[in-house]
Order: structure tokens, then sequence, then C-alpha cells
């Protein structure tokens, strides 16, 4: 028995060994059929290789697509930080809009007092010392009020909440009077002013119409040492469509052909050693080209150095619409002395205001009649209407927009006395250059002059009312 049981392990263990062997030679026929499919698969000689580098770029993948998850979020993150720097900013600009809006109307009430003494001042006659530093008061002032009146523009331009307020009116109701001032502003100069007068009508806005032409002309004289502006229209055809060419022109030392585009990007200005270049922020032809943009007005420039500047806007023209609104050009105006003996009303919650009107008035030949509330005003109308000797004719009141903060817009006030009944023609007088006051004044038959008055412009509008 011992021999027998020494003999079976043996036989176990050689039909082991068999059977491993058969199942190591089934696992190389395995590997080997493996292999030849890699290798056929275009996979090379190396196959293991291979699949290592594959495994590698997978890895890659992975990393590179982590990292790209992460780039992801990080631009996710400054994006809303963006945004919100965004709203910031916007916040920030509306706000600056909204406090240059009032803090410019607090200005302008004092400088339209200081302009309406210094008019009344020059109505006076002065002796030729006093009358050269009254004009210099005068002219130091207009400085101001173009700064001023720039620095707004730029900042309601910037907001993009300058509303453009379209409708037709004569051309030369806005001409006739830039004509005038820039004959004085040019004379100051010793520089002749060459206007050609239009019976056209046009379609724009007025008032931010004539801050063009106005900034165009101002740069003309500024620029010009000797010579000439030109003022003048000429009617074109551009795409079939019949327009007008606003020309402003000058005899100063041009403009080379490599910066006239560069003119019209804020703050670059012409030759700074040319005279009176003390003043101004090179803000005008930034302002003129963006109010032109803005009422789809082309602007041209054509120029030589040492030939002159030729500035022009291109304007619709319109079939003739006469309004109540329509003021007759210089020539047209009857005599000025309708003026004298007139009896006119001025409100205004402004004391130094009602003072300076009252001496603008008095050298023109009127009686003014002063009220700081509407109250007052009223009182003073129903006198004057149950007074035998108060002159017949229109009444002409003189209204600002800006009341006391428990009374009626100025607008308002004017439209329920225009509709009284009573034979009173107000003009409203405003700081605020909102287009709905502008359309609404136009829709009623109401006068509307902006701050600081031009004391032109009222005269004119003073005699064309009363007569």
């Amino acid at each position: 028995m011992d021999l027998a049981g020494e003999r079976q392990p043996s036989t176990l263990t050689t039909a082991l060994e068999h059977e491993l062997e058969e199942e190591n030679r089934r696992l190389r026929k395995i590997c080997q059929a493996l292999m030849e499919r890699v290798e056929s698969a275009g996979m090379g000689s190396a196959p293991y290789g291979a699949f290592e580098h594959a495994v590698l770029l997978a890895e890659q993948v992975r990393e590179r697509t982590e990292t790209l998850h992460r780039t992801l979020d990080e631009l996710a993150e400054a994006n809303a930080r963006l945004e919100e720097a965004r709203r910031e900013a916007e916040a920030a600009n509306a706000s600056k809009t909204r406090f240059l809006a009032a803090v410019s109307h607090d200005l302008l009430q004092p400088l339209n007092a200081a302009r309406l003494f210094a008019s009344a001042l020059e109505e006076q006659q002065l002796g030729h010392e006093p009358g050269r530093l009254v004009h210099r008061i005068d002219r130091s002032l207009a400085d101001v009020e173009l700064l001023l009146g720039t620095l707004v523009d730029i900042s309601r331009l910037d907001a993009g909440v300058l509303t453009p307020d379209i409708a037709p009116f004569s051309v030369a109701q806005l001409l006739d009077v830039l004509a005038e001032e820039c004959r004085q502003m040019a004379g100051a100069r010793g520089l002749a002013l060459r206007y050609v007068a239009s019976s056209a009508w046009v379609a724009s806005d007025l008032a931010l119409l004539a801050r063009v032409i106005r900034n165009l002309m101002s740069n003309a004289v500024r620029y010009t040492e000797s010579g000439r502006v030109l003022l003048g229209c000429r009617r074109r055809q551009i795409g079939g469509a019949a327009c007008l060419e606003i020309v402003v022109g000058d005899t100063g030392p041009g403009i080379d052909a490599a910066r006239q585009q560069d003119i019209f990007l804020e703050f670059r200005r012409g030759d700074a050693d040319a005279k009176a270049q003390e003043r101004g922020l090179g803000l005008g032809l930034a302002i003129v080209e963006r109010i032109a943009r803005l009422l789809d007005h082309p602007i041209r420039l054509v120029s030589r150095l040492g030939h002159g500047a030729l500035f022009s806007v291109t304007v619709p023209l319109v079939e003739s619409v006469p309004t109540p609104l329509e003021t007759p050009d210089r020539q047209r105006l009857p005599g000025e002395e309708v003026l004298a003996g007139s009896l006119v009303w001025v409100l205004d919650n402004d004391r130094a205001i009602l003072d300076g009107m009252r001496a603008l008035l008095g050298g023109w030949g009127c009686e003014s009649r002063l009220a700081l509330e509407v109250s007052e005003l009223e009182q003073s109308l129903d006198s004057a209407e149950a007074a035998p000797d108060t002159p017949a004719g229109p009444r002409v009141v003189m209204i600002d927009y800006h009341l006391a903060d428990d009374e009626e817009d100025g607008l308002s006030l004017a439209q329920r006395l225009a509709a009284s009944g009573r034979g009173i023609v107000p003009i409203l007088i405003t700081a605020n250059h909102d287009a709905a006051i502008k359309r609404r004044c136009r829709e009623q038959g109401i006068t509307c002059l902006l701050k600081p008055v031009k004391p032109l412009r009222l005269r004119q509008a003073l005699v064309h009312l009363l007569s």
C-alpha cells in the first residue's frame, strides 16, 4: 500500500502539468491571434507602444478638457463681473447726464441774467472805452455759454438721451438770426460776412441744426485772421432727393488733407498758435459730426492749406408750410418802432433775470410788468384788462418753463393763457432742450426760446408778435 500511495501523487502531478501546458499553448494562440488582429488594423510593428500612446493621448485629452472647463468657468465669472461693471458704468453715465442737466439749468439762470444785463448795457449810448469793455464782457459770457452748452451736449450724446424733433421750417428762420450773430462776431475781429439768404423750407430739428451751424461759424471766425466768412445755401439733388446744402466758408489757413478726418474727433483743435485759441475744448466739430449723424444730415469738408475751408451740412428740402411760428427774416420785419410803448409781461422765479429783462426791454422802448409767481402774473393781467389806458394789441407774456415747485410748469400755463381768449400771446423761455417740449410748443403755436436768451432772437420774436 505504501508503494501504491507513493505512485498516485506522481500521476496526479503529471496530469496537472499536462493540462497547464495545454492551457498555455491555447493562451499563446489567443495572444498571437490578438497581436495579428492589432497589427492588421494598422498599428505597426509595435502594438503595445501604440496602445500606450493611445492611453497617453486619452489622458492628455482628459487633462485638457478639465483645463477647458476651468477656463470656461473663469470666463463666465469674468463676464459676470464685466456685465456688472457695464451696468454700473451705464448708471454712472445716466447719473452724470442728470447731474449736468440740473447743474446746467442752475448755471444758466445767472448766466442768462448776466447776458441780459450786458445786452442792455450795449443798447445804451456809452463812450468808446465803456462800450468796448461791455462788449468784452458779453463776449466772455458768450464763451462761457458755449463751453457749458458743449459739455451738456456731449454728455447727452454719450448717454443717448438726445432725441431730435424733426419738423418743417423756413431756413431763413434759422439762418437770419445766425447771420446777424456771425456778423457781430466777425466784425469784432475785423472780418467781413457774406450772407446768401434763402427762402427754402427744410425738415430738421431747428435747435440741433442751429447748434451745428453756430459751431461751424464760430470756428470759421476763430481761425480766420483776415478776409471774410461765408454763410449761404445751394440746392442739390442727392439720390433723386431734393436737398439744401448749408455752407459755412472762410479765408483762414485751411486744413491739411491728412488731418481732415481727425478734426472731427474729441479734443482735436487747429493751429495752437492762432489768436483766440485759448478758448474752446476741441469739442465743437466732434459735436457737429455727432449731431449731424443723429439727424442723418451729411457733413462735407473741402479745404486746402493756405486757401481756407468750406464746411457744409445737407438737409432735406420740403414744401413751404406756413405756420404761426414762422418768423420773418430781418428784411421783412416791420419797423422796430412797434416796440416803443408796448407792454410785455415777464414771469420768472429768479429776481435777477426779471431785472435783466426789465433793463433789456426798457432799452427797446418796452414797458415791462414783472412777476415772480403765477398768481402775481394773473393779477397783473387782470389789472391791465380793467385799466382804460392799457395799450391795445396782443399781450405778450414771456414765461419761464421751470416755475415754483407748487406751480404748474410754464408750458402748461402758456397753453392755458393762450386758450383763454384774452388776446394773450405767450413766449416760453427754457433751459430744457427736451424735444418733447419743443414739439408741444410747435403743436400749440407757442414761440419757444432757449436760455441763455439771444437778444436778437428775442427782439425779432417780439416785433413779429406785437405787429
